[in-house]
């Protein structure tokens, strides 16, 4: 088994190919258990955010482990393949070290990643997935990113996601003040939004979720109105500005209740932010006239923008993630020597097992005790250097001489001049 990661990201996927192989949080389980179950995989955990979807796992047939990506989703291999990172091995401890440092991410130093590895973990744990191995690199996981951000600059002047929304919504209304804004889910994205919408004072906020308690508890927070989902088509109308992010599958808002929406509002224009993936927003609500709808891709050139406060740390965060990738292989190649030590140990019991039986029964035959301990020794002796004699002796003259040296090392020995 060797550790495997692979997956796509917002660097290698456009977001229609992203909301495709998107996991949400209830398949979550079923997912993992299915991966394990039918490939030859030991040990998995999911990642899967708006900006990527990433396989971490334990196998022998890296290659079959990728195909089911596409075939849990219905999907060819070959439509995935274009856009599919590998990752073996040290490649893949690296990778899962700058994804929780922040230094993979479309907003670079944003923190949000580090909690959603850790929910990715609980999944895994849940799902019964999760091994020793992939419990050492995320704990290892853990505090890389905690250092990088203890030690460096890397998160300083941050901008997330949803400041980008934020200020995006001031350029094309000015002042939100005036503005009534409509969060759509209850989530960290929508929580985050919320914040900071909510610092600029707008004339109304309500938040809309599935389910009226969660949506109570934020709305209660932000002194905002809650409705719920069936309420959207009568309330949509009445907001300048929607954010959405929910962890539905299919879109909430469709065309034709945009299309409503904007002739109640006698073409009053709607900015939308959909921060879903996949999509709460069908894609062809952005061919309506007085409406601005921005997806997770469309707010990239916002959030790069103050990203040159941050550039310096990059190189001191790699460093500090080059030097623990090393220590963790290193911890990881003594790991793959346990079972050769435990079959060398498991031998040298069973011949200590032998002569001792051989010995005890001896001395309940009433012979020599002194005799019986020469014995046992020799027993013990001939054993042990019967087989390193053995492969000495029948040794082919091309490989005799490594062998010796080998063997002059494993037993600290010197040969003679």
């Amino acid at each position: 088994m060797q550790l495997f990661a692979f997956g796509i990201n917002h660097q290698t996927a456009p977001l229609d190919v992203r909301e495709q192989v998107s996991f949400p949080e209830d398949a979550m389980e079923r997912a993992l258990q299915d991966f394990v179950g039918r490939r030859p995989v030991r040990e998995a955990a999911i990642v899967s955010t708006c900006n990527r979807t990433e396989v971490y796992c334990s196998t022998e047939k890296p290659e079959e482990a990728t195909h089911w990506l596409a075939d849990f989703h219905h999907l060819q291999a070959r439509e995935l393949e274009p856009y599919l990172y590998k990752l073996p091995r040290e490649k893949a401890v690296k990778h899962a070290f700058r994804v929780a440092s922040g230094l993979d991410s479309m907003v670079l130093g944003e923190p949000q990643i580090l909690g959603q590895l850790k929910s990715a973990v609980k999944s895994a744990e849940h799902a019964g997935t999760l091994g020793m191995l992939l419990h050492k690199l995320f704990q290892r996981t853990f505090f890389v990113a905690k250092e990088v951000r203890s030690s460096t600059e890397i998160g300083a002047n941050s901008v997330s996601m949803a400041a980008a929304a934020t200020r995006l919504a001031e350029r094309i209304f000015g002042d939100i003040g005036e503005q009534r804004v409509l969060f759509i889910g209850a989530g960290e994205m929508i929580e985050l939004c919320a914040s900071h919408f909510a610092a600029r004072h707008p004339k109304r906020i309500t938040v809309a979720n599935r389910t009226s308690e969660r949506a109570q508890v934020l709305a209660h927070r932000f002194n905002a109105q809650a409705i719920t989902l069936n309420e959207l088509p009568e309330q949509l109308a009445l907001h300048d500005i929607v954010v959405t992010c929910t962890a539905s599958t299919l879109p909430i808002l469709g065309k034709g209740m945009v299309e409503r929406a904007i002739k109640a509002r006698k073409h009053r224009p709607i900015f939308m932010v959909d921060l879903a993936v996949p999509r709460d927003v069908e894609p062809e609500v952005a061919e309506l006239d007085d409406v601005f709808l921005y997806s997770v891709d469309d707010l990239a050139d916002i959030v790069k923008e103050g990203l040159d406060s941050r550039q310096g740390a990059v190189a001191q965060a790699e460093a500090i993630i080059d030097s623990n990738v090393i220590n963790f292989m290193h911890w990881l190649e003594s790991r793959e020597l346990v079972p050769t030590i435990r079959a060398l140990r498991d031998q040298a019991e069973r011949y200590r097992r032998h002569e001792l039986e051989r010995a005890r029964k001896l001395l309940a035959k009433g012979e020599d005790p002194q005799k019986i301990m020469e014995s046992l020794s020799n027993g013990l002796t001939n054993k042990f250097l019967h087989i390193p004699s053995y492969a000495l002796n029948h040794a082919a003259a091309e490989e005799r001489d490594d062998l010796v040296d080998l063997i002059n090392r494993l037993y600290h020995l010197h040969r003679p001049e």
